[in-house]
């Protein structure tokens, strides 16, 4: 079992349901459903997709895609998301967050849960 198996048992113990689809290019593209969001969503509760490049855990991890019809309260867009960036070698669209890292990716410390712990964080900001 490589480090890639082993984080995605991680992330089946905290999710649940995580699925995913190998692509052309080798990437992985991991999904995990119902996504509990907090007040301030269009819904309760989202999909959060993101890409796993070939060269993980040294190639970092970058943007995350949920559903598509996710909004804020209000209609709003979130800031540095977009609807019209679908999935890459997949086409599904989603809402594109171009939303990184604050330091840079370390593939001793960082895992595909702590990625996860930076979605959920970024959902919670509401903007």
């Amino acid at each position: 079992m490589g480090p890639l198996d082993a984080q995605l048992d991680e992330l089946r113990d905290r999710y649940g349901d995580v699925a995913t689809t190998m692509l052309p290019s080798g990437t992985t593209l991991v999904t995990i459903p119902s996504v509990r969001l907090p007040p301030g969503w269009s819904k309760p509760a989202t999909s959060i997709r993101f890409l796993v490049p070939p060269g993980y855990p040294f190639a970092a991890l970058d943007c995350f895609w949920a559903d598509h019809d996710l909004m804020l309260d209000g209609n709003r867009v979130p800031m540095n998301a977009a609807h019209a960036n679908p999935i890459p070698e997949d086409g599904a669209p989603g809402l594109w967050f171009s939303w990184h890292l604050t330091q840079p990716w370390n593939p001793n410390r960082d895992t595909l849960s702590s990625w996860m712990n930076t979605i959920v964080e970024r959902m919670r900001r509401l903007q």
